[in-house]
């Protein structure tokens, strides 16, 4: 039957009361959107077992690298050293440690990751080490290798000669590559290594306060033979003393204690307590031979 003038058209298949419903939704959509939003869009999210694996991988690498560096002890600074002929000087380092630098003494200070280590040149000096429970304290002279954790202690090096002199505390003193059992030293003894050595070194013991008088600027000899009292004045000179005669006159034992630095007053006073005569030259160097000659 055809549809009456008075009939509005309609969608073909869409009930009239299914489209005045959807006309009512349209009205209403915004508000409904904004009483009910929709939930943020989200990221992929990584598995939990990823995530691990990630986290584990990352703290191996870091316990390798940590490893690897406490292994090796990288250095991380150096600093350098010297006195002048004649000069003494107390240097402090960052950790509380004292350096004591005799006449004419170089050495190197190098900071490690778990150490600290110095590189005695030539001289000698006291170190007064402030104890540490991680970073232990090296000393290597020649063919001497000192290792402690707090203590004081000299050491010297004159050519192939090392000298180590143990005031308080403990020291272990041992070769390069590990070469023979390490010496073991307590306060009050001393271990000479190198220069000519015949059997195997071995402690000996000294007086403390002598063995430290230098750093008073004091030169103590006792019974010493002249030609090793002059050559310990001699580090605190420039100009050169010879000793013209290396037989009786060079055994000839010195005791008395002097002034580092007032070597011409050895020198001077040399005439009365051995039998030998002084000459000075005009570039300040001395001759020393027997009394008479």
């Amino acid at each position: 039957m055809p549809a009456s003038q008075g009939d509005a058209p309609s969608s073909a298949g869409e009930h009239p009361l299914d489209q005045a419903l959807d006309t009512a939704l349209d009205a209403e959509r915004d508000a409904l959107r904004e009483l009910f939003p929709l939930p943020p869009a989200r990221a992929p999210r990584r598995s939990r077992a990823t995530g691990l694996r990630n986290g584990g991988v990352a703290a191996i690498v870091l316990a390798i690298a940590a490893a690897m560096l406490w292994g090796l002890d990288p250095a991380w600074r150096t600093e350098h050293h010297a006195t002048a002929v004649g000069e003494r000087r107390d240097v402090s380092l960052a950790d509380g440690s004292t350096l004591t630098l005799d006449t004419a003494t170089a050495l190197d200070v190098t900071w490690h990751l778990r150490s600290r280590r110095v590189a005695l040149r030539q001289g000698q000096a006291r170190f007064a080490v402030a104890p540490s429970g991680w970073r232990s304290f090296e000393v290597a002279a020649a063919d001497a290798r000192i290792r402690v954790v707090g203590t004081v202690f000299d050491v010297r090096r004159d050519q192939g000669q090392v000298q180590v002199t143990v005031l308080q505390g403990r020291v272990e003193v041992s070769r390069p590559g590990g070469a023979g059992a390490p010496w073991l030293l307590a306060p009050g003894q001393r271990l000479r290594i190198g220069a000519g050595e015949g059997a195997a070194p071995q402690p000996e013991a000294v007086d403390p306060a002598q063995a430290g008088a230098w750093q008073q600027g004091r030169l103590v000899f006792d019974r010493t033979p002249l030609r090793d009292a002059l050559a310990e004045v001699q580090r605190y000179r420039r100009a050169p003393i010879r000793l013209r005669d290396d037989g009786a006159l060079g055994r000839h034992a010195v005791t008395g204690v002097f002034e580092a630095d007032r070597t011409d007053q050895l020198l001077d006073l040399l005439p009365r307590i051995a039998p030998a005569q002084v000459r000075r030259h005009a570039d300040g160097s001395v001759d020393v031979a027997p009394a008479g000659r």
